[in-house]
């Protein structure tokens, strides 16, 4: 039987839930009510003075950090799609049709040179660069090391570098 803070979460548990999703967490509520009692089990939280107020501070920094990397992914995104051969990374923006050739076929060519790198190394990277995932939970999911993950990564690096060299030379 849970006791202390676990017990009040789960008594509490349909208003932090109800107050999760009016702050626009919506389907994610759910999980991140999930992580929540994660963390207050994984922690050995001595008595808190006010912890329902605890509670929801702790729900309002979740959604904080879900703000900030869903913040940090899109920059990633327009950071990458810059840096693959000057991708943009605003779609509807008026371009002739020569420089969208171009520009497709530059795209093309990331996507290859990251598949020619094997497929656990394009994973890593997508995982990582695209979708926001970090490395200690890719390394988890993939079954290896943080330090594969890492060196992973630095192939890809150096291949998009190398590509990126490449085509400003062309």
């Amino acid at each position: 039987m849970a006791t202390g803070l676990s017990a009040i979460f789960l008594q509490n548990r349909p208003a932090l839930l109800r107050f999760l999703r009016g702050r626009g967490a919506g389907d994610d509520a759910e999980d991140m009510l999930q992580d929540m009692w994660m963390k207050l089990e994984a922690k050995d939280l001595g008595p808190v003075a006010d912890p329902l107020p605890y509670l929801y501070r702790m729900a309002n920094n979740l959604m904080l950090d879900r703000y900030r990397s869903t913040v940090r992914r899109a920059k990633r995104e327009q950071d990458w799609a810059e840096g693959a051969g000057g991708v943009m990374a605003d779609p509807t923006s008026d371009m002739a049709v020569d420089e969208r050739m171009i520009l497709t076929q530059r795209l093309g060519e990331a996507r290859a040179v990251l598949r020619d790198l094997g497929p656990r190394v394009e994973l890593v990277f997508r995982r990582f660069r695209i979708e926001g995932v970090g490395q200690r939970q890719i390394a988890q999911e993939l079954g290896v090391s943080l330090t594969t993950v890492e060196k992973d990564l630095q192939k890809a690096y150096r291949a998009m570098i190398a590509l990126k060299q490449r085509l400003e030379t062309e």
